[in-house]
């Protein structure tokens, strides 16, 4: 992963998934409204194809099969490349697929419980998705390459949004009603795909490398960063334009958000009880029999 591609291209991925996630939680909120909301992992595609309706989770299938196998497989030559650092990136996309194929096998295999509570399948899904960011977290943390420098510290920044995922995924398996920890899972997933991009271009484009700071020769010893700072001032200032660029991530993240959920969206119905006017001393009754209450879909105003 140490390229700008090996970046730019999950960072997208992530970036595409938590916009996905983030558009649907909104939605499912002002369908179902606060009584009705529960938090999903993944969500079907709408397609009059009844095929497509698991493509998010066949996409997540594929890509964490394919980064396994970029990751292992040295091309060209097609050797195999066991080196510690790509053993520890394939074993992040592996737990990706297997959350990938719980989360599949349990939609086909587990039928809906009559009293409303998920499925265990589901359970189990919902528990490997904080898995998943649980084991992202902890092989960065303690990452073989060791990062240092300027890459040290944007992977220090990326272990924040890790982080963030991790903590909201648990709660969303122990609160699966709650909006606010649904809407920061996804919120956070999107923000995780956007920094990535950001560090690709950040430390693998010498056109946007810091002021007074340079790529790193191969075979220096600080190759283990893609970007020297030679000074303590060039350093030092790189540090300020990295925290700054997480805060500018962070704050377009949230713009995001809120504009998905304040916007008005015609397309949402909701279905609100109205009840017949009261008349004096009481509910007025028809015709002898017990109230009556008529429902009627109303625009959404959200």
């Amino acid at each position: 992963m140490g390229t700008f591609l090996g970046h730019f291209l999950p960072g997208m991925a992530f970036a595409i998934l938590g916009m996905w996630h983030t558009l649907n939680t909104v939605k499912a909120y002002k369908l179902n409204g606060a009584a009705g909301f529960r938090s999903a992992t993944w969500f079907p595609f709408p397609s009059p194809l009844p095929g497509l309706k698991h493509l998010e989770l066949y996409l997540l299938l594929a890509f964490s099969v394919l980064a396994i196998v970029d990751q292992l497989v040295d091309f060209p030559i097609l050797a195999l490349t066991l080196q510690p650092d790509s053993l520890e990136h394939a074993t992040m996309y592996l737990h990706l697929a297997v959350y990938a194929s719980v989360a599949l096998a349990a939609d086909r295999l587990s039928p809906p419980r009559r009293d409303g509570a998920l499925p265990p399948g589901d359970v189990v899904a919902a528990l490997l998705a904080a898995s998943v960011f649980g084991q992202e977290l902890f092989l960065l943390r303690f990452h073989s390459a060791d990062h240092a420098g300027l890459e040290g510290h944007y992977h220090w920044l990326l272990q924040l949004a890790a982080a963030a995922s991790l903590a909201t995924a648990a709660a969303a398996a122990v609160m699966p009603r709650s909006f606010p920890v649904a809407v920061v899972r996804s919120a956070s997933v999107l923000l995780q795909g956007l920094w990535f991009v950001v560090m690709g271009f950040a430390l693998w484009v010498p056109a946007l490398v810091p002021r007074g700071c340079h790529g790193a020769a191969a075979g220096s010893d600080a190759m283990q960063s893609a970007v020297a700072c030679p000074t303590e001032e060039a350093a030092r200032r790189a540090t300020v334009m990295a925290n700054l660029q997480f805060s500018w991530a962070l704050a377009a993240v949230w713009v995001v958000t809120a504009y998905l959920c304040l916007r008005v969206d015609g397309r949402c119905m909701e279905y609100r009880q109205l009840q017949a006017p009261v008349a004096d001393g009481g509910v007025l009754a028809v015709d002898g029999h017990a109230p009556q209450k008529r429902v009627f879909p109303v625009g959404e105003q959200v």
